[in-house]
């Protein structure tokens, strides 16, 4: 309904844009209601057991009960971890231990093949084979022996020891005299054994013992298998004839040797007696083994067969679909889109600021052109303890990209009121320092905010500059936004900061209640006025945001790059570039990350991006949609209020949720992104370009790994278990993730096995093709990326860094891995970002301290401030006429113009303190409707409370085409450094982006 005021001042509520429905509803990794027995806490406290919490609170400095919870779910992390690991070494080392012995397995390696025509000369003895060239027979042989045939009955030999056993004495077959001439060899014709083998010249086949190997369709009459053994009972069976009443040996013989039963192991497993008989048996009538594998070797070999090919296909497919990305796929996204992929710019025209023109004080406004296929952006800078260099750096890298000044915005954040070590000034001084002020905002006054943080500090206050930051011919529109802290905490050692996070959440929490047309906080509209005075469009026409660290350098054509990438993929939510090291000689600290972070882009991203879920998109260099098209509407995404509720969620109290939140925001906000949006892409785009520092010392590298690890495995923790990702199977980015964090927690282990493996490689003989299989396995794991650099970059430098890196593997696969697990609950940047008089950080940025007043910030939509606008006009017209005696001044209708409070914490301070002015009161009828305005009510549980509310409906509006004879389907044809250098300062479009018009009205660029 419309709100009619005095002297015609209009403004009215209009449609706002509503959450699209899902198919599926996302559960929510982190919830407000916390359980306090569940069955991860029972085991944390079952497996630190011995550990009670007296002992923690006395000789473990930990008296807080959640510090003593923290380090139980350490244990049981570390527990789950330790088990990972042995299980990895159990199925790499010791499973074929257990279900195929080194005896057994040398047992089936060593064999001569029984009838093996290729090799007739050999013969078996006792079942060792025994070679007949040369031998001379000096017995009474009258036959050609078959090859491999059991020559042990033609030979006389003592019983063996084995058969002497006090149990065995009354078994015949044990003492039984085998050469009698009944025996169907005529006695024993060569005579002794050990004699008959020297005289007739028998020597052992290939100058080693080899055991001759029987299949199961040679085990005939007379033969039987115990054990794996294959004996030869014919020689006894033939001398004794029958059985002998009473005597179980004979009976089991009997039974075993008709055929019926070739197997006797369980006969002779019955009882201790059969067992030492079965001993006597082998030693005395053994003829050769099984040549066939045992079921435990057999199941053994092929489970290792599986792991090498799945292993192995794994590293071949990532590495192939890595390469196909790089030449095939990325290539298409970073060309200029054609004109039928430009979508023309949108608004909202049902919102109440629309036709709107930048009312400032009389403000200058001067908006250039854009191209049409360059996006309206932000490039958020956030900043900590940088210094000026970095900064100054990051700012001239991201103003001097190839893109339209009209078109992006510069987003600094200074998170407090810091002075980093070895800075001569504070960070705020040095970001408000960078840009040239503008004129109609010298002087902005403290903006209250909801900050992540719990306690007191949830209400945190900045302040907002504006004006322009130059480098070279490039004049691009800035803010740079202070948080400088309430005034009861500028004593504290670190006013203002409340984390990285909180900084990010300025900015979606910013452009979410824009779209939504939702309640704002003074700073949130502070930063709507000076946006609109900056750009000449309200902030719901941007629709991407550039998130750089302050010690990020980008490359000229990066930001257009990605935007391409954007135009040509709407599908597209998330993107990322390829992070190169600018530091890579300082020392051996640098040098070992080079190869570090290029294989981790260009594999394992790449590899990732032909699914479109890449699992990571650093902090360092990233860029997100704020909104998408979708049909004829508009879809929030980054500014969706799940991720945004989510992503600042304030209560943070298990060491899941902290290592989430606390360590790594860049791969949560990636994981909540995935989560909520699974048919939506994330990829990783080679060819845009950035430089960052990393760290030069090793105490600084193992406090920032240590962060890295622990994120990385409880956000892959969360991924595994979204089941709409992309593929199907092991050919699917959820079995992909699954791997990546069975991996991580296991690098302890790998290192160790893979210097294992290299030292069985160089002990092994290599007699057959399946011994080659672990060297192939070895150096296809640790060369194959040094091929991936040949094919990519084609620069040799690059291979040099991998062997440095491969001689850092100790470093990269135990050492830092293990540090991480042990500190999982370590909250804390460590030695990531130091501060000039810091101690040691506690890991919280706004640990509950006090408690939040609701009522020190004010939430209240757009046009609720903009009639605060208007009565202080008209207040002040009226109290310049009721002063002035010889002259009326005239009134000012400025409602077609009504432009932006020019200090809402001004005017807000004016208002309260005359008396007769009720903005306070919800229930003023010519305000707005009960619930329009006023303080927090129950907003104060949570930041994001106030956004559950209905919403109203969103009015999707387009800017018409523009036609533009320069413009080229697909400039990369001929280059983009020509395409540039054609077009610098060349026809500019005749439209822009509009002042805003009333809605219905044309809205042509003007």
């Amino acid at each position: 309904m419309a709100i009619r005021g005095e002297r015609g001042a209009t403004l009215r509520r209009g449609r706002t844009l509503v959450r699209s429905d899902r198919r599926q509803e996302v559960a929510p990794m982190i919830t407000k209601e916390k359980r306090k027995l569940t069955p991860w806490v029972i085991y944390s406290r079952i497996i630190s057991f011995w550990a009670p919490g007296v002992l923690l609170a006395k000789l473990g400095k930990m008296p807080d009960p959640g510090m003593q919870q923290a380090w139980r779910e350490k244990i049981a992390l570390v527990s789950l971890i330790v088990f990972v690991c042995a299980a990895v070494v159990y199925l790499t080392i010791f499973l074929s231990v257990t279900f195929c012995p080194q005896s057994v397995a040398e047992k089936q390696g060593t064999v001569y093949r029984y009838n093996d025509k290729s090799n007739p000369n050999v013969v078996g003895i006792n079942g060792l084979a025994y070679s007949t060239q040369g031998a001379t027979w000096r017995g009474a042989l009258t036959f050609t022996p078959t090859p491999g045939q059991d020559m042990t009955p033609y030979f006389s030999s003592p019983a063996p020891s084995a058969c002497q056993a006090a149990s065995l004495r009354d078994l015949r077959a044990s003492t039984q005299n085998l050469c009698g001439t009944n025996n169907g060899n005529g006695g024993c014709p060569l005579g002794d054994r050990e004699a008959g083998i020297k005289s007739n010249n028998l020597t052992k086949w290939n100058g080693r013992d080899h055991r001759i190997g029987y299949d199961w369709d040679q085990v005939s009459d007379g033969y039987f298998v115990i054990n794996g053994y294959v004996l030869n009972l014919n020689p006894y069976l033939k001398t004794v004839d029958k059985e002998k009443p009473g005597d179980i040996l004979d009976e089991a013989i009997f039974d075993a040797a008709d055929g019926s039963l070739v197997d006797a192991t369980l006969l002779f497993e019955r009882t201790p007696q059969m067992k030492d008989a079965a001993k006597c048996l082998i030693a005395r009538y053994q003829a050769g083994v099984l040549a066939k594998e045992s079921p435990g070797c057999f199941a053994t070999n092929l489970f290792n067969y599986v792991a090498l090919i799945v292993i192995g296909g794994i590293v071949l497919t990532r590495f192939i679909m890595a390469v196909i990305f790089q030449y095939f796929l990325s290539w298409q996204l970073v060309r200029r889109p054609p004109r039928s992929k430009v979508r023309p710019l949108s608004y909202n025209a049902a919102a109440p600021w629309s036709g709107k023109k930048p009312q400032t004080g009389g403000a200058k406004v001067n908006v250039g052109k854009g191209e049409e296929d360059e996006l309206f952006t932000i490039m958020l800078v956030t900043c900590y303890s940088e210094g000026d260099d970095s900064i100054r750096g990051t700012c001239d890298s991201l103003c001097g990209t190839e893109f339209s000044d009209a078109r992006k915005l510069l987003f600094i954040i200074a998170d407090g009121i810091i002075k980093g070590s070895g800075n001569d000034r504070t960070t705020p001084d040095i970001c408000i320092d960078l840009i040239e002020q503008d004129e109609a905002f010298t002087d902005p006054q403290p903006c209250s905010y909801l900050a992540v943080a719990a306690g007191s500090k949830q209400h945190n206050m900045a302040k907002v500059y504006c004006g322009h930051y130059r480098v070279g011919n490039h004049r691009t529109p800035a803010m740079v936004v202070i948080k400088c802290g309430t005034p009861g905490e500028q004593d504290a050692p670190k006013p203002g900061n409340r984390g990285k996070r909180d900084s990010q959440m300025i900015l979606m929490n910013f452009f979410s209640r824009v779209l939504f047309n939702d309640r704002m906080t003074t700073l949130d509209y502070d930063l709507f006025r000076k946006v609109h005075h900056l750009m000449g469009v309200t902030p719901d026409i941007f629709e991407i945001v550039l998130m750089v660290d302050a010690d990020t350098k980008v490359y000229p054509d990066a930001l257009r790059l990605l935007v391409n990438c954007m135009n040509n993929d709407q599908m597209i939510m998330g993107l990322c570039g390829e992070t190169k090291i600018a530091n890579k000689r300082d020392s051996w600290v640098t040098a070992i990350q080079v190869f570090e972070y290029y294989i981790s882009h260009h594999l394992s991203k790449a590899f990732e991006s032909v699914f479109g879920g890449v699992t990571c998109l650093p902090g360092c260099f990233c860029m997100y949609r704020l909104k998408a098209r979708k049909g004829d509407d508009w879809v929030p995404i980054l500014t969706k209020q799940e991720i945004c509720q989510e992503y600042s969620q304030n209560v943070v109290e298990t060491l899941h949720e902290k290592n989430l939140l606390l360590l790594g925001e860049d791969r949560f906000l990636t994981t909540l992104m995935l989560r909520n949006f699974p048919s939506r892409k994330m990829m990783f785009m080679p060819q845009a370009i950035c430089k960052t520092l990393v760290p030069d010392e090793f105490k600084v590298l193992l406090s920032q790994r240590r962060r890295w690890i622990n994120s990385t495995v409880h956000n892959l923790l969360e991924l595994v278990l979204v089941r709409n990702l992309c593929g199907t199977f092991c050919l699917s980015m959820q079995f992909s993730i699954f791997l990546d964090l069975v991996g991580t927690v296991a690098l302890p282990v790998a290192i160790v096995l893979t210097y294992i493996l290299i030292v069985r490689a160089a002990m092994t003989t290599y007699n057959s093709a399946s011994a080659y299989l672990p060297l192939g396995m070895l150096i296809m794991v640790l060369f194959l990326p040094g091929v991936l650099i040949l094919i990519t970059t084609r620069k040799w430098v690059y291979v040099l860094w991998m062997f440095v890196y491969l001689l850092a593997l100790p470093i990269w696969n135990l050492v830092l891995p293990t540090y991480a697990y042990w500190h999982f609950d370590d909250f804390s940047w460590g030695e990531t970002r130091k501060v000039q008089g810091e101690g040691k950080d506690k890991g919280g940025h706004g640990d509950g301290e006090g408690t939040f007043d609701a009522s020190a910030v004010q939430l209240r939509r757009w046009e609720d401030y903009e009639r605060k606008r208007l009565r202080s006009i008209r207040r002040r017209e009226r109290k310049e006429a009721d002063d002035a005696s010889s002259y009326q001044v005239p009134t000012v209708d400025d409602s077609a113009n009504a432009g932006l409070l020019k200090n809402s914490v001004e005017d807000s301070m004016y208002y309260e303190s005359h008396p007769g002015y009720a903005f306070m009161n919800d229930a003023m009828s010519d305000v707005g409707g009960e619930g329009s305005s006023g303080t927090i009510r129950a907003a104060h549980a949570h930041p994001q409370a106030h956004h559950h509310q209905p919403q109203q409906q969103y009015e999707l509006q387009s800017y018409p085409s523009m036609d533009n004879s320069l413009y080229e389907p697909d400039p990369y044809g001929a280059g983009y450094a020509d395409y540039q250098a054609q077009h610098q300062g060349g026809a500019h479009y005749a439209q822009q982006p509009p002042s805003r018009q009333h809605p219905g009205g044309p809205r042509d660029l003007q």
